[in-house]
């Protein structure tokens, strides 16, 4: 009977081991066979080649920036997760080849708005974006220069791309104007001249000069490219009071609100797909630009109130390239008040210019005085006030007789004296032909 006792409590004990194993170790054989099918399912779901997007014509610009990441360490391919599969990796590039060529000396994040730019420069914006390439050749190399002698840096030169596409020309609906869109009141602030005869702001290296006066004055109240830039753009006021209305230093953060206008919000992303794109313009598609001619100029003193003609015939050169080499006489010719005004002209003619202006020198001398029109003013009795001719009146102030006076204008008035002061060419020859007729 023990025999039989023994034998019936040996299967129960067998029995009660057996229904404990079993399920476990028929849940962990299920667990892992899923485990499995996911990670196979995974493996085939990854393409062997990114999917190439097709570009819009428009693209639609995100609402909300994304966290930027700096490109420098930005991986081109990321691997999956190596527990996933031993048979099935991707590979990270070589160090070498995550690295870009390109360096810079502001700081370059890559997020939504930054990459909506560059498709927008590639795209909408792609022909006049050429053109500012083409351009930038003439005037980078001379603004970067001056960037560095004022302890900046030289990447700062692609906020005149995104200003104006450095065209001396710009000129703004707020009335900001030049390579750089200084409105009048900064302008006169770091330095420019501002008046009837002359627009500084559209002089490109004393225009960069100034900015980067400005730019280091932002800078050291900001301590931040960024939030430097986005003040030039919006003015220090209204950025350092989003910043403590929202607590904030970080411009990413800022534009998350609405105190900044959309023009502010993008001008950072803008200078920075500006910066990626000027570059390397081959990266993104851009070929076969035709690059200007670097800008090389000598600098020569004249009297005041000198013809741009003049000087051309001087240099034996046409009136447009000097109009082209001092975008910020607005009379073609050279303001009243300063007797040695520095006039730019092709680099190797200053010596033809010395020997030619001499003997080119009109022979009679003027003086020049400024009237400033008030409300009744006409021009004939401008003419008899001072007691000069009509015509020569007009020929200097590049006007017509049907040319309508406001308030405020300014004219140039030739009163001839025995000082020694040149008048332009093209005056002398109307006051020769009034002396004759008399």
């Amino acid at each position: 009977m023990w025999i039989l006792a023994f034998r019936i409590l040996l299967t129960g004990i067998v029995f009660l081991l057996s229904s404990a194993y079993i399920p476990n170790h028929y849940f962990t054989l299920r667990v892992n066979q899923a485990v499995a099918s996911s990670f196979k399912e995974d493996a085939v779901a990854l393409p062997t080649q990114p999917a190439i997007p097709t570009q819009p014509t428009q693209p639609t610009p995100p609402t909300q920036p994304s966290q930027p990441t700096d490109i420098s360490n930005q991986a081109v391919n990321q691997p999956i997760s190596e527990e996933a599969n031993e048979d099935f990796r991707l590979e990270p590039p070589p160090t070498s080849e995550l690295e870009s060529e390109t360096t810079f000396d502001i700081p370059i994040v890559m997020n939504e708005r930054v990459e909506y730019f560059i498709l927008y420069f590639q795209t909408t914006l792609r022909d006049k974006f050429m053109n500012w390439l083409a351009r930038s050749a003439k005037y980078i190399p001379m603004m970067k220069a001056l960037l560095r002698e004022n302890g900046l840096p030289e990447d700062l030169v692609y906020m005149a791309l995104i200003e104006s596409g450095y065209n001396p020309h710009a000129f703004s609906r707020s009335k900001a104007c030049g390579p750089w869109q200084f409105i009048s009141s900064t302008g006169k602030k770091y330095g420019l001249l501002v008046n009837w005869w002359i627009d500084e702001r559209r002089d490109p290296e004393k225009s960069t000069i100034a900015a980067a006066k400005y730019l280091n004055d932002l800078y050291d109240m900001f301590e931040c490219w960024y939030l430097a830039a986005a003040s030039y753009n919006a003015g220090e006021g209204k950025i350092s009071r989003a910043m403590k209305r929202y607590r904030t230093e970080d411009f990413w953060e800022l534009t998350k609100h609405r105190d900044l206008k959309r023009e502010t919000k993008n001008y950072v992303p803008q200078m920075i797909a500006a910066a990626l794109v000027a570059k390397d313009p081959e990266k993104y598609g851009f070929t076969d630009i035709e690059y200007q001619e670097v800008l090389c100029y000598d600098k020569v003193t004249v009297p005041e109130v000198t013809d741009l003609g003049l000087i051309a015939k001087a240099c034996e050169i046409s009136l447009e390239e000097i109009r082209d080499l001092n975008p910020e006489l607005l009379r073609e010719c050279t303001p009243p008040g300063i007797s040695d005004y520095e006039v730019r002209i092709p680099c190797g003619k200053k010596e033809l210019f010395q020997s030619n202006f001499e003997d080119l020198k009109p022979r009679h001398r003027f003086q020049f005085k400024t009237h400033v029109v008030k409300k009744g003013d006409t021009f004939s009795r401008i003419a008899r006030i001072y007691r000069v001719a009509l015509e020569p009146l007009l020929q200097i102030n590049k006007l017509k007789k049907t040319s309508r006076l406001s308030v405020g204008m300014n004219l140039l008035i030739p009163v001839p004296i025995s000082q020694h002061v040149s008048i332009p060419a093209a005056m002398e020859k109307a006051l020769n032909g009034t002396k004759k007729k008399s």
